[in-house]
């Protein structure tokens, strides 16, 4: 038997070699640092990130009060314009007629309705809710006062009616004069709030608006005076040097000759044939041209309104003037008759340039 077949085979020992070392180990301090110093630089990206979206948030919302400042400025600009127009066309409306002027005049209403609803959908900072509600307001007093005096300008153009629309004119005279006092105590400290909560106020500027341009509009005679020199064609440029004025002398009945009186009523026989003459005397010192005289019977059923003028009339000169009624008077009862003569471009006193007597129309 072979020695070497007779040999048991041995097992062979497991590797006893150690794994190489893995390096130095990182301690529990050395890891917190670095995740404090992640979480700090992600903080600071993240506040950066807010500082970027306000900034950004802070920007578009100065540019909104930017733009809506220049939106008012065209709004109140425009207005500013209607206003001009307006009282230009009723100072000074040239060679224009009645039914032209008042048809002109009309024209505005439109154009103000249109500036109200573009007001109403204009875009708005909501810092400047209520601000924006007067500024509506305004414009919308403004147009009311301009479509009423639309409405009542062709009757106190006409021949009859003339007084009540005269006076309804200067009622709506106040919607001008209410849209300024709004505009000027609600809407102006509001948008200089705004402006400098936002810190813009040295970039914008508050437009300033008056609707009304002279305060005797409000006044229903002055109304009457410069209405009447529209309707009689008077003048309404600029009155020569020195002194204008004109006064009412006798009023007297024709056919009956009876002079109408202060002290008592006047009886006055009915006839369709019936005028008053009306002396007019220039107390001026310059010539005058196109004097309207009005006269007016009131106090029983619709007024009376009638009205002639005097082409001309010389400094120192009294003129008289025909007015036939133009229907027939209410008899039997107590009426007034009112004689007025407009004054003249210039003139300061009109304390004498109207008369009232009572009157009684028998049959």
């Amino acid at each position: 038997m072979s020695f070497l077949d007779e040999r048991e085979e041995r097992p062979r020992r497991a590797s006893s070699r150690r794994p190489p070392p893995r390096g130095p180990g990182t301690d529990r301090q050395t890891l917190m640092v670095r995740r404090l110093v992640a979480a700090g630089a992600g903080l600071l990206v993240l506040v950066l990130l807010i500082l970027l979206v306000k900034g950004c948030r802070d920007s578009a919302r100065k540019q909104s009060f930017r733009d809506y400042f220049r939106a008012v400025d065209g709004l109140v600009e425009q207005s500013n314009q209607e206003s001009r127009a307006l009282f230009g066309l009723l100072t000074k409306p040239g060679t224009q007629s009645a039914v032209q002027l008042a048809t002109n005049v009309n024209g505005y209403r439109g154009e103000a309705s249109q500036l109200v609803d573009r007001a109403k959908s204009l875009d708005h900072p909501s810092e400047l809710n209520l601000t924006h509600t007067y500024l509506v307001a305004t414009l919308e007093l403004r147009q009311a006062g301009i479509a009423g005096i639309a409405d009542q300008l062709r009757t106190a153009l006409a021949d009859a009616g003339q007084e009540d629309a005269v006076k309804r004119i200067a009622v709506y005279m106040r919607s001008f004069l209410g849209s300024d006092v709004l505009y000027t105590e609600k809407v102006v400290p509001g948008l200089n709030r705004g402006a400098k909560g936002e810190g813009i106020d040295a970039d914008v500027e508050v437009p300033k608006s008056h609707f009304i341009t002279d305060l005797g509009w409000l006044s229903p005679t002055t109304v009457a005076d410069r209405i009447g020199r529209i309707r009689g064609g008077g003048s309404n440029g600029p009155a020569a040097p020195g002194i204008h004025g004109t006064g009412l002398g006798t009023v007297t009945v024709k056919p009956g000759g009876e002079t109408l009186s202060t002290s008592g009523a006047t009886e006055i026989a009915s006839s369709p044939s019936l005028a008053f003459d009306v002396q007019v005397m220039n107390q001026g010192e310059n010539d005058e041209s196109q004097v309207p005289v009005k006269l007016t019977i009131s106090g029983a059923g619709n007024p009376i309104v009638v009205q002639q003028k005097i082409d001309s009339i010389a400094a120192g000169e009294t003129k008289t003037v025909s007015i036939p009624l133009a229907a027939s008077p209410p008899t039997g009862r107590p009426v007034t008759v009112q004689v007025q003569a407009t004054g003249v471009p210039g003139e300061k006193n009109l304390d004498n340039n109207k008369q009232s007597f009572a009157v009684v129309f028998t049959s």
